[in-house]
């Protein structure tokens, strides 16, 4: 756990990238050591509280959303295998949480009305800031904060304290919202720049798996996710060298950022996922042509 996903965390903030560690915890804990364990032991599944559904298909094992869409954790097991799925059963996935809670009332479970928590788990305080800074410093390093020409606006506090479409914090005054766009980690520097630039119709992705097909030959069109609580938008997904992928959007996203995953779904099946590379606005974050804005201190 502390090298796959949290050293992974840190590593990916101190890159300035913004990662996603229960992807990875599935992955590689959950569902890696944790059922190999479970196997050894003469134990034919493992049985999760994840809001998602495993279904066969012939020799293929389908991961699915689960039918509660507000619930729905598909996105965070997009990095499954066959053989994880093929020992994995998430009998949640075929309930709404609200059906949930009443089973366990109706059975007296003390978690009946336990709170759900939004919180990464090995966070203490849920500061994941403090966390990386204490591991990583040189992310509390001050930095330039440029617009898309390079101008320098402010100082910020460290690019730990900032991911793509964020809008507060930055100290800046101006004649209209501006939002990061893009961080620079060589340069330690943070660009900025109106809302309209935060918005992206392309990005490139690695590290790829596929789960209900086989990894494609040529391009291909689904819905694509590009962060958990994002809605799947219609893309087009091309496979390149190397072993990524490009995925063109029909209509812009908002904050599509390098360290998320992007995962592609056929209606509620998910075809499978990967990390997510760089956007045409991080690409072309020192490209646009200057919008003026009076900038004050704040």
């Amino acid at each position: 756990f502390a090298e796959k996903v949290i050293a992974d965390f840190c590593a990916e903030y101190a890159r300035g990238r913004t990662p996603n560690p229960c992807v990875r915890c599935n992955q590689f804990v959950k569902f890696g050591p944790f059922l190999e364990r479970a196997k050894a032991l003469g134990a034919d599944f493992i049985a999760t509280g994840h809001y998602a559904r495993i279904e066969r298909e012939g020799e293929r094992y389908l991961l699915k959303k689960g039918i509660d869409p507000r619930k729905d954790q598909s996105y965070a097991l997009c990095m499954l295998t066959q053989e994880q799925l093929r020992h994995s059963l998430m009998p949640l996935g075929n309930y709404t949480k609200e059906r949930v809670r009443q089973i366990a009332r109706d059975l007296a479970l003390p978690v009946a009305e336990k709170a759900e928590s939004q919180e990464i788990c090995f966070v203490p305080d849920n500061d994941y800031r403090a966390f990386v800074r204490s591991r990583v410093p040189a992310t509390a390093k001050p930095g330039p904060i440029l617009d898309r020409e390079g101008k320098t606006l402010g100082e910020h506090s460290g690019i730990i304290n900032y991911t793509i479409g964020q809008r507060r914090g930055m100290g800046i005054a101006a004649a209209r919202p501006l939002y990061v766009i893009a961080i620079d980690p060589e340069r330690n520097a943070v660009i900025i720049g109106p809302q309209s630039a935060v918005y992206g119709r392309e990005l490139t992705a690695s590290d790829l798996n596929w789960i209900a097909i086989e990894a494609p030959s040529g391009p291909f069109r689904a819905q694509a996710k590009v962060r958990y609580l994002h809605r799947e938008a219609r893309a087009m997904v091309t496979p390149l060298e190397g072993g990524q992928v490009r995925v063109c959007f029909e209509e812009p996203q908002m904050a599509i950022t390098p360290g998320q995953f992007v995962v592609f779904y056929d209606c509620d099946v998910v075809l499978g996922g990967g990390v997510i590379d760089a956007s045409d606005v991080v690409q072309n974050r020192m490209t646009f042509t200057a919008e003026s804005a009076e900038i004050a201190e704040d």
